[in-house]
């Protein structure tokens, strides 16, 4: 890893872009003084994370931008960039080049960046603490403070060492899991204060809202078995209806085919009715004509009875009244009959009968002779006879015609009735589909009767049919009957509890909800504050053994330069002991937790070497001394510079900024000091501000640094072979 170049803006006398490189080995910063020189190590301090600014010679940050002059304005921000180069892979970072930017505007905004990417001050103090640079250590040593180790307390001697040796990474996981810790502290007993506050309030509540939660599993087991009541109730339902279905389209099919074969009979038939024979009126007409013929034949029978009767008077004179009487009243019966008759034989053979009576009886008159009256009568009877006869035979030729006319119309009649059955029975079998096409119809109304009724109930249960007709297919058959009663049974349970007070159980569900997330946050937070207490032992003992393990080396080394400053003599760095700690004897009065709080600090006792600052133990060729007090500045100088070399011998860091710390040496150890640098310019780089001769000459490059009229400094470079 390599420093390859500081560039600054703003920054204090640093008014225009001033860009320093930095090849390695040793850079030399040279100027005279006021020309801003101690700037550039100022830079470094803040770019490192120095968040005081009178740790960089300021009263406020904003003492950091560029305040202007009469011949320059005021600046309104201030950057610095550090630029790395990091092909090594010093840097936990996939760049090659590493640039670090601090930026600060005079509305006191600060801003960090790593390789263009803004990050926050803490990321940038954990980065440069991995690398073992901060601004707690001997990485930057300001002005004036050569004897900054010795004079510092021994806490802060601690720090130093740790940062040096890479610890401090490690410190500041420490610290902010302490802070975490105690934070989670914290955050504990405010938890278990609200559990305390909470559960009796909770223990009451549930008092009051067990029989209430036993309600819920009676609501959940009468919900679930309503639901499977209601699914069984409306699969019977949808069976049924789907039953009717396929017979109601096969009626419809057969209503279709019947209806059409209904439109054939029915032509048929028609056509029957148009072959009616077309002499019914001539039959008509015949009837009517021997209707005729009968009446006149009536009326010429009688004619003809009157006749033989006064035939039979006029050719008989003698006979006996009371035996014409007799025959006349049979002869009235015989005519009175034959009125009657339709049959033409049979009015013939009767008419015989007559004649011969009427003969018979009047046989005494006719051998007697007739008169010429009687001549007039039978002439008359004669002529009587003979229309008769005539009669009788148009009767016979009218009712041969009939009898023809009523051979037709008995075939038309036949051919007729037969179609007019055919239809009819095709009707009686429409009617009969019909019929159970509307027995079906009804059935269908039934059932969607129930289904409304079904509805109903579900509606009136609060529950949503639609959900309900999802997965009929597989649901689980019950008895109804049993369903039912189970249904009613629970119904009586849930409303026997009586009204539910809604607002108490809201309460109750809240409050136990609270109480659980209390619950789950103490228990979180108890697993992180052992996680964290863990972490922290770790850190401890890593803190631990790496500062002890080092500490000796550091000790060798420390040994060896300070008799190389000194010309002999002894250094030593060293724990210091912790101060015995008052026992205090617990009292009989106080309560359990006030003996535990008088107690515990024992427990700390491994703590002690943890914290323990360091001391130093000195023996200076030539001078007794009891205290680091009575060092002269210069041995407090070179005690510093001793330690300082011990400590990047051990664990050299990426560079070092150093601020005239020669100067309080004599020329003898400058010389030493030069040649300290030189060679350790191999394993870290050095910027040096100074104003002595053999440091510069030791120097790779040399940087001058000058303040012209316009108060802005400017940097001119010389590289030396």
């Amino acid at each position: 890893m390599l420093l390859k170049r500081l560039e600054l803006v703003g920054f204090k006398s640093f008014a225009d872009k001033t860009i320093l490189e930095f090849p390695g080995g040793i850079a030399g910063i040279v100027g005279p003084n006021g020309s801003g020189k101690s700037n550039v190590l100022d830079a470094v301090r803040w770019i490192l994370g120095e968040r005081e600014a009178k740790n960089l010679r300021g009263d406020k940050a904003e003492d950091l931008i560029f305040a202007g002059t009469q011949k320059r304005p005021r600046m309104g921000m201030a950057q610095v960039s550090l630029i790395f180069d990091n092909s090594s892979g010093f840097f936990p970072v996939d760049f090659s080049e590493v640039s670090i930017v601090r930026r600060i505007d005079r509305d006191g905004i600060s801003q960090y960046f790593l390789n263009k990417a803004e990050v926050r001050l803490k990321d940038i103090i954990d980065f440069f603490a991995k690398a073992r640079l901060g601004t707690h250590g001997l990485t930057v040593i300001n002005q004036g403070e050569s004897d900054l180790f010795v004079k510092s307390t021994p806490k802060e001697r601690r720090e130093m060492i740790e940062e040096i040796l890479g610890l401090r990474q490690y410190q500041i996981k420490k610290q902010e899991a302490q802070r975490k810790l105690k934070n989670t502290g914290i955050n504990i007993d405010k938890v278990r204060v609200m559990l305390d506050e909470i559960g009796p309030h909770l223990r009451f509540l549930k008092k009051q809202t067990a029989k209430w939660e036993k309600l819920g599993e009676t609501e959940k087991e009468l919900n679930d078995l309503e639901s499977v009541y209601f699914k069984n109730k409306l699969k019977e339902i949808f069976v049924g209806l789907e039953k009717f279905s396929p017979r109601l389209k096969e009626i419809d099919t057969a209503l279709v085919h019947k209806n059409s074969e209904l439109k054939v009979l029915h032509e048929q038939l028609s056509k029957v009715e148009n072959s009616r024979p077309s002499n019914k009126a001539q039959l008509d007409s015949l009837q009517l004509k021997r209707e005729e013929l009968l009446n006149k034949k009536s009326v010429l029978e009688k004619e003809l009875g009157r006749l033989e009767v006064k035939i039979e008077f006029s050719s008989n004179t003698e006979v006996d009244p009371k035996k014409a009487i007799v025959v006349l009243n049979d002869l009235k019966s015989v005519i009175k009959n034959l009125s009657e008759e339709s049959d033409l034989i049979k009015i013939k053979t009767v008419l015989n009968e007559i004649f011969s009576k009427i003969d018979n009886f009047l046989q005494f008159g006719n051998e007697a002779g007739v008169s010429k009256e009687l001549a007039e009568f039978k002439a008359s009877k004669d002529k009587l006879s003979s229309q008769l006869s005539e009669i009788i035979k148009e009767l016979e030729n009218l009712k041969k015609m009939e009898f023809g006319f009523s051979a037709d119309l008995e075939s038309f009649n036949s051919e007729f009735r037969k179609s007019f059955q055919l239809v009819e029975a095709k009707k009686d079998e429409i009617a009969g589909l019909e019929s159970e096409k509307n027995r079906i119809h009804f059935d269908t109304e039934r059932f969607n009767l129930r289904m409304q009724d079904l509805e109903t109930q579900i509606s009136q249960a609060g529950k949503n049919i639609n959900e309900l007709k999802a997965g009929l297919e597989n649901i689980e058959a019950v008895n109804i009957f049993e369903a039912e009663r189970r249904i009613f049974k629970l119904r009586a349970e849930v409303a026997s509890v009586g009204e539910i007070d809604q607002a108490l159980l809201n309460e109750a569900k809240e409050t136990e909800t609270r109480f659980n997330f209390l619950s789950t946050q103490l228990a979180d937070l108890e697993k992180a504050s052992n996680d964290l207490s863990t972490l922290i032992k770790d850190l401890d003992i890593k803190i631990h053994n790496d500062f002890s393990s080092s500490l000796g080396k550091i000790n060798e080394e420390f040994n060896k330069f300070f008799q190389l400053m000194f010309g002999g003599g002894k250094g030593k760095l060293y724990l210091e002991k912790p101060e015995p700690k008052k026992q205090v004897l617990p009292d009989e009065g106080l309560a359990d937790e006030a003996q535990q709080a008088v107690k515990e600090p024992e427990a700390d006792e491994e703590d002690d070497e943890l914290s323990a600052g360091i001391d130093l133990e000195l023996v200076i060729p030539r001078k007794k001394i009891k205290g680091l007090e009575m060092l002269s500045g210069g041995e407090k100088s070179l005690v510093s510079i001793a330690v300082l070399f011990a400590l990047i011998s051990v664990s050299p860091p990426p560079f070092l900024v150093l601020d005239e710390v020669d100067a309080a040496l004599d020329e003898k150890n400058t010389r030493r000091f030069a040649e300290l640098i030189k060679d350790f310019s191999k394993k870290s780089q050095f910027i040096i501000v100074t104003h002595n001769r053999s440091t510069m000459e030791s120097s790779d490059v040399l940087y001058g640094v000058t303040m012209e009229e316009d108060g802005v400094s400017k940097v001119l470079s010389i590289k030396l072979d």
